[in-house]
């Protein structure tokens, strides 16, 4: 039960998860500052508040409030995420990876096309009529029963 365990935690997608977890949390950590620090300001410079998340509340009756400031924060949040994983994560992975694909193909050596059984025989004939070979259902000096033009047929 442990070594399979040990076996499934090795694997490098469980490894992956992993560090994707830890700098995922550690990026998170960057975006809020971001967030709150350049972006939260600004919004709330143009709703005059002092955060997003204090801005757009819709009073309901019996005192429950609706904060779409915060929801709107939090999409705003989410789409900054994004951005800045693709940006930084995305886009040079694939640009590597095409790269890489580029570099391994031009190693590769070209290989002939596959040729077909009738291509090759269709090759032959040609090569046979450039030499003069007849071609045709019979060898010279033979019939298609495998006697001889010279001699006696069977039977006389």
């Amino acid at each position: 039960m442990l070594k399979g365990f040990r076996e499934f935690i090795m694997r490098g997608n469980v490894m992956d998860l992993a560090v994707a977890v830890v700098i995922g949390a550690a990026f998170t950590t960057v975006v809020n500052a971001i967030v709150d620090s350049l972006i939260t300001p600004l919004v709330g410079a143009v709703f005059n508040a002092e955060s997003l998340s204090n801005t757009l509340i819709v009073q309901l009756p019996g005192g429950a409030q609706l904060g779409f400031g915060a929801i709107l924060a939090a999409i705003i949040n989410f789409l900054i995420v994004a951005l800045v994983v693709y940006l930084i994560f995305v886009m040079p992975m694939n640009k590597l990876h095409q790269r890489q694909e580029a570099r391994k193909k031009a190693l590769e050596p070209e290989t002939a096309p596959e040729v077909t059984e009738v291509e090759l025989l269709a090759e032959i004939r040609d090569l046979l009529r450039t030499r003069g070979t007849p071609i045709g259902g019979t060898a010279a000096g033979s019939t298609s029963e495998g006697r001889s033009h010279d001699g006696p047929a069977h039977g006389a």
